[in-house]
């Protein structure tokens, strides 16, 4: 057997096949334990979640009384599929044209912490934070302390065990919690974000009365909500299908227009400071880039 000459060339092959080889193995060995949590336990959670989203069986009101059973149960069957297929930010963003996916997250996520102003001495709640992407993201983009709340015990399992792994585990800490009755006293936090989180909660009013509870006077609330908007039509069939199929899809007991949600805010007491459909935004990039639905979108 004849050795080859190990030239400059022959390295840099080398180097870019282990290069290649080590994200492939370690997205198999993710697909592995993906498809190793799929049990018989799973199937039964899938009955009881699809019972809860039957108008016939459970309806509007019934999700929204026993909403902590519908979003635990939805995690609890969500968590593993969108970590192995979406990444640690359980969250959409629109891409611009010179960014990855990855980029487009990251950005969208540092966008809404450049809002809160604040520093790495502060104190931050991320309310709703699946398995803690975006709170590692954010404490390490500010500095900042974050305190992560999720009603899932199996994401807080799993995202205290990505920030030791991370090394952030100092900064960043996931705490099993209901948004709607937070365990944090008065004026606490010195900033809060939520990421498409709170529009699992049942009553708007509830959840951002508790959020403002725990925010210390002057603080800042920053928010991606899923919402309807002028353009939908409750008469339309296929708007109410598109509706059902996202709260089915996302765990939530019910989408509300955006009107529902300012009109919230400031019932409760914030002083609303932006609000605006982010699908819209126009400029540089944008046009170019790709919309936070093409993700879902068939590549083939």
């Amino acid at each position: 057997m004849e050795i080859p000459e190990m030239t400059p060339a022959n390295v840099v092959v080398a180097l870019a096949c282990v290069m290649v080889a080590r994200p492939i193995l370690a997205g198999l060995k993710q697909t592995v334990v993906f498809f190793a949590s799929l049990t018989g336990r799973q199937q039964s959670r899938i009955e009881k979640y699809n019972d809860m989203h039957s108008d016939e069986t459970t309806g509007l009101d019934g999700r929204n009384e026993d909403y902590t059973t519908l979003v635990d149960s939805y995690y609890d069957l969500a968590t593993d599929f969108y970590e192995w297929g979406w990444g640690s930010s359980f969250h959409f963003a629109t891409r611009f044209s010179f960014e990855d996916f990855r980029q487009s997250i990251l950005r969208h996520e540092y966008y809404l912490a450049g809002k809160l102003k604040v520093s790495p001495e502060s104190h931050i709640l991320d309310c709703g934070c699946g398995i803690g992407g975006p709170a590692r993201n954010i404490h390490r983009f500010t500095g900042a302390k974050v305190t992560a709340v999720t009603l899932n015990q199996a994401q807080v399992n799993r995202g205290n065990a990505l920030c030791r792994k991370e090394g952030v585990a100092g900064g960043v800490q996931l705490v099993q919690a209901d948004f709607m009755k937070l365990p944090f006293p008065d004026n606490h936090f010195d900033g809060v974000f939520a990421i498409e989180s709170t529009c699992h909660a049942p009553d708007r009013i509830g959840v951002y009365k508790e959020i403002l509870r725990v925010l210390k006077p002057g603080g800042t609330f920053a928010c991606y909500e899923w919402c309807l908007t002028d353009e939908y039509d409750a008469q339309d069939a296929a708007h109410r299908k598109i509706k059902k199929d996202i709260e089915v899809g996302d765990g939530l007991p019910d989408i509300v227009h955006t009107s529902v949600c300012t009109a919230a805010l400031k019932k409760v007491g914030f002083e609303v400071s932006e609000a605006r459909d982010v699908a819209l935004d126009e400029g540089l990039h944008i046009e170019d880039g790709a919309p936070w639905y093409k993700p879902l979108t068939p590549s083939w």
